[in-house]
């Protein structure tokens, strides 16, 4: 017994220390909260820019989704209103909605609206080879030293019927021998080297001859500006056919004498002395074609009765000529 009395006593404390701020079951029960916060701020912002259509199409999915399912439609898959850099219109109606709820805009598309907008495209890409053309003729004229000094004689200009090409007489510099349609050499030079580069453009092409207004000293019965116009019109198509046009592409040669003045102001100035040569477009060339086209009378119409004095009902009276019907 005095053995166990003298054994030392141990005494054992335990120290229970408590997970207090550092214990992990908050940060699971936080980490749900956040989870839940994300997932409520991101429906409320698909909410907010979703299209009031796409919310009447999840609204009517949500009430009869076998319905919608059968029937098709875009409903909650519509994203065509998702927000993209400063948005859409929030009021607009996009997506699935009831028959008869949003008026439906019908945009329509004529034949003669598709015309249109399929010549204007035709003009523009005519326009800009007409420019191309008339850059080519410039290069032309300036790359030859032989045509640069006669530059101030040859005028290029993009007209309403398309490139327009004048030659013009100088004082001392005449395109023509005086009073006769022979060519001078350099006229000859500068007109076939003009033809060369005219097969560029299947387009057609109209000549014209011009003079002054003094008058023909006539020596020859008759003869006078206007066949001495025409004549040298047809001598400069002769010489751009002999620089290499292809002949097919002349649809009109004319002399207009002193009917259309270059300078106006002075009609006896020697600039007024010229041929111009027009590369025709589209519209010019199919009037050309057509000399002015024919207009077809219905004559069951109102033509018919203003010509046949209000008789067109009657066909004995419609198959008499004007004559009979007075």
């Amino acid at each position: 017994m005095a053995n166990e009395d003298k054994r030392p006593i141990v005494i054992k404390r335990i120290k229970k220390v408590s997970a207090g701020a550092h214990g992990g079951a908050w940060k699971i029960a936080y980490a749900d909260f956040v989870t839940a916060m994300m997932a409520f701020f991101l429906l409320m912002w698909l909410l907010g820019s979703t299209a009031r259509g796409d919310l009447k199409g999840i609204s009517e999915y949500f009430k009869t989704p076998l319905r919608v399912a059968l029937a098709g439609g875009s409903g909650s898959g519509d994203s065509s209103s998702i927000i993209k850099g400063g948005g859409n219109d929030l009021t607009k109606s996009n997506g699935q909605v009831k028959n008869g709820d949003v008026p439906t805009e019908k945009k329509m598309i004529t034949i003669k609206a598709a015309t249109d907008e399929l010549l204007k495209l035709e003009k523009s890409k005519e326009l800009e080879k007409l420019k191309e053309l008339k850059r080519s003729i410039e290069n032309a004229i300036n790359s030859n030293a032989k045509l640069n000094q006669f530059k101030s004689q040859i005028l290029l200009d993009i007209t309403s019927e398309g490139l327009r090409i004048q030659i013009v007489d100088e004082k001392n510099r005449p395109m023509f021998k005086i009073g006769s349609a022979v060519l001078e050499p350099y006229t000859k030079e500068i007109l076939q080297e003009i033809g060369k580069t005219m097969n560029q453009m299947p387009n057609k092409v109209s000549l014209s001859g011009h003079t002054d207004a003094k008058p023909y000293a006539a020596d020859r019965k008759g003869f006078s500006n206007w066949d001495l116009s025409a004549d040298r019109a047809n001598a400069s198509r002769r010489e751009l056919i002999t620089g290499g046009m292809d002949e097919a592409k002349v649809v009109r040669v004319v002399g207009l004498s002193s009917a259309v003045l270059f300078d106006k102001s002075d009609p006896f100035n020697p600039v007024n002395r010229r041929i111009s040569i027009i590369v025709l477009n589209k519209k010019a060339e199919e009037a050309a074609q057509q000399d002015g086209g024919t207009i077809e009378v219905d004559a069951e119409k109102d033509e018919a009765t203003k010509i046949l004095g209000g008789n067109a009902a009657n066909p004995a009276n419609a198959a008499a000529p004007p004559s009979a019907a007075q």
